[in-house]
């Protein structure tokens, strides 16, 4: 019998749909570790992925056919070896367009509206009313760079807030709520134009350290910097030095290079810094939506369809 096996745990309703769609499979849930190696490597389909047991899934014999990751992120996963194997590679993206676009502006409204200052003080019980820094989204005009779901999201969110929405997409196709959009190939032009540049790009060869000495040179003095896409997207160095200079006014960062964020960083003891631990992407609602990607994906895996959810595509790392 085919096997699919799941390191995520699924609730007994979600085990009976997927019985019920594949029901010639025998279904495994588990964490790696607790498993036998050699359920790993009969599995046919893999609900996550477990990088300490890689060379088991991907032994000459392993019946592994098909990835669902449990994230949007792929850049973990050994690309190269699942697409010599033709092995099916499928993700969760879109499912975190609500709480990382919402998480976004609650990153851009405490940077507008001081809100982290106003928590340092209450800390201190300190009563600081001076608003010189104040200012407002409305008017303003924020990039966002990779629209997709996410940013798609984000744009709605901006232009009910009034901005002005300018995207950056490798295609150029144009997009709900995003008044112009450009390619790549435009970054450059598009960051000086900015006020807020919000980065929601994957990590792929073409946009690691996208973020460089260059790119921030070409923003608009005082813009201020969002990161919710990938750490590494970003070349940390030049990254302080922006903010040291002043070239940035603030920055909010979820993603790191290095996670977590060493205690000694600079970063930690800027001011005109917003740190999140990396969970932007966090919501209770976050396995039930994931299961509803797997889900129809499955649909189509046991009538022989193409995958018709998030398929990586491998010459794109995403």
């Amino acid at each position: 019998m085919s096997s699919i096996v799941s390191l995520h745990a699924f609730t007994e309703s979600q085990q009976q749909l997927v019985q019920e769609i594949a029901p010639d499979y025998k279904l495994t849930i588990g964490k790696a570790k607790e498993l036998d190696p050699s359920i790993l490597k009969n599995a046919e389909i893999l609900v996550g992925w477990a990088r300490n047991h890689a060379d088991t899934l991907l032994d000459p014999d392993s019946k592994l056919k098909w990835v669902q990751t449990w994230s949007a992120g792929v850049d973990y996963l050994p690309q190269a070896e699942l697409s010599d194997r033709n092995i099916l590679l499928t993700n969760t993206s879109g499912i975190h367009a609500i709480p990382i676009s919402e998480m976004v502006f609650g990153m851009l409204l405490s940077m507008s509206r001081m809100l982290k200052q106003a928590i340092l003080n209450q800390a201190s019980r300190n009563w600081d009313s001076t608003d010189t820094a104040m200012s407002e989204l409305h008017g303003k005009t924020i990039v966002i760079t990779g629209v997709g779901e996410i940013g798609t999201a984000t744009a709605r969110l901006a232009e009910a807030f009034g901005m002005n929405v300018v995207g950056v997409r490798r295609s150029g196709k144009p997009a709900p709520h995003v008044s112009k959009m450009v390619k790549m190939e435009q970054l450059e032009e598009a960051l000086s134009e900015g006020d807020y540049i919000i980065n929601i790009l994957p990590l792929t060869e073409d946009t690691k350290h996208l973020f460089n000495e260059q790119t921030f040179s070409a923003m608009k003095t005082g813009a201020c910097f969002v990161n919710v896409g990938r750490g590494a997207t970003v070349q940390t160095s030049a990254l302080v030095k922006a903010l040291e200079e002043k070239k940035l006014s603030a920055a909010a960062l979820d993603v790191f290079e290095e996670e977590p964020l060493p205690a000694d960083h600079p970063l930690w003891g800027m001011d005109n810094v917003l740190i999140t631990p990396h969970f932007a992407g966090s919501t209770p609602h976050y396995s039930e939506r994931a299961f509803e990607v797997f889900l129809e994906n499955l649909k189509a895996y046991v009538k022989n369809e193409d995958l018709p959810r998030n398929l990586v595509d491998y010459s794109r790392s995403y």
